[in-house]
């Protein structure tokens, strides 16, 4: 195993003198695959997820890892230096709810984020409440979400009773409808659903989605390992509604999801996520993580609530500011852009492209 590059040794690093830091890729390094697959690793942390994003935007991520004489790992932290229209920014990760730091030792937190703090780059961070990087004095909380996980380490039928009632009767509601969950590990799904994500996005939100190349990068990096399934939901003999999931070792992400509105009577949406809870409970995974809500959106995190869900916070800590050398319009710039695009005379198609060729801004 070979590192880009090692640092002096770390005295700093209480309980292991003489550790090292080192410089490595954390899409191909065995030791950051390591750190990413213990308890302190999640989805965005991951070596699959971060080939996706690296290959779908053009982006390089970089990784410091500390480890003790002996090699065993203390702990490691990744970013990407961002250099575009939006000026030049330090982001822990892009297009990740989160990124947190690694840390099976604690301790080794100053080490692997020392040179995530120099240089005239701002860092920006988003991690759970509780990561010791939130004590850190150098960075400042600039931001909150809300982030729900669902415990599947219990018999079925008692997940099933530990639902919220509106939950238990929204999957019956779907199941007098005649909702059927179809799920499915190959690329054309993938792509299918991302007609319904573009849609919703445009619609909806009146934002441009994700490049169709993302996605496809996503089922590339994880269908390798069965580490993907698409849900769509049919009523009728129709597609109504889909919803991406991703697996990284003992845990199932709800990444991404669409419906389309006239049908939202029938639930298909509580039927597509039971669909996936069970799925999951019978793989033997042990929690369905549902990702990061803003909490101006309170109804997307009572929604979440009532899938037995532990709730925490996302926060975003920031350290020197707003990018660098921003042009003073830029934002506004891209909001305009951005409304043309996902005006509802425009077709979904330009829609689609214009996120192509604009959504690697938005990091």
């Amino acid at each position: 195993m070979t590192a880009l590059s090692t640092t002096h040794p770390q005295p700093g690093i209480d309980g292991a003198p003489g550790a090292a830091v080192l410089t490595v890729d954390p899409r191909t390094d065995p030791r950051w695959h390591a750190l990413a697959s213990g308890p302190g690793g999640n989805l965005f942390t991951s070596p699959p997820w971060l080939q996706a994003v690296g290959a779908g935007y053009d982006l390089v991520p970089r990784a410091r890892i500390a480890v003790d004489r002996s090699d065993r790992l203390l702990g490691g932290l990744a970013w990407v230096d961002v250099r575009d229209v939006r000026g030049g920014r330090r982001i822990a990760l892009p297009f990740c709810d989160r990124a947190d730091p690694v840390l099976p030792d604690p301790a080794a937190w100053p080490a692997v984020v020392a040179d995530a703090l120099t240089g005239d780059l701002p860092f920006t961070l988003r991690c759970l409440e509780g990561s010791r990087a939130c004590a850190d004095p150098r960075l400042t909380v600039r931001g909150a979400a809300a982030w729900h996980r669902t415990p599947l380490d219990r018999p079925l039928p008692e997940l099933h009773r530990a639902l919220r009632p509106q939950a238990r009767r929204t999957i019956a509601a779907a199941e007098r409808a005649g909702v059927h969950v179809v799920l499915r590990d190959d690329l054309e799904a993938v792509l299918e659903f991302h007609r319904l994500h573009v849609e919703l996005r445009r619609r909806k939100y009146r934002l441009l989605a994700q490049p169709q190349a993302f996605f496809t990068r996503i089922w590339e990096a994880f269908a390798a390992a069965d580490g993907v399934r698409t849900a769509l939901a049919v009523l009728d003999g129709r597609v109504v509604a889909g919803a991406l999931y991703l697996v990284w070792q003992d845990t199932l992400y709800y990444k991404f999801g669409a419906s389309l509105p006239q049908f939202l009577a029938a639930r298909p949406n509580d039927a597509l996520h039971w669909r996936m809870i069970r799925w999951a409970h019978d793989r033997g995974l042990r929690g369905l993580d549902w990702g990061l809500s803003d909490l101006d959106q309170p109804g997307l995190c009572a929604y979440k609530r009532k899938w037995a869900s532990v709730e925490s916070r996302i926060l975003t800590l920031n350290a020197g500011g707003p990018p660098m050398g921003a042009p003073p319009d830029v934002e506004r710039t891209l909001r305009a852009v951005t409304e043309l695009f996902t005006d509802p005379a425009v077709p979904n198609s330009v829609t689609e492209r214009a996120g192509a060729e604009l959504y690697r801004f938005f990091c």
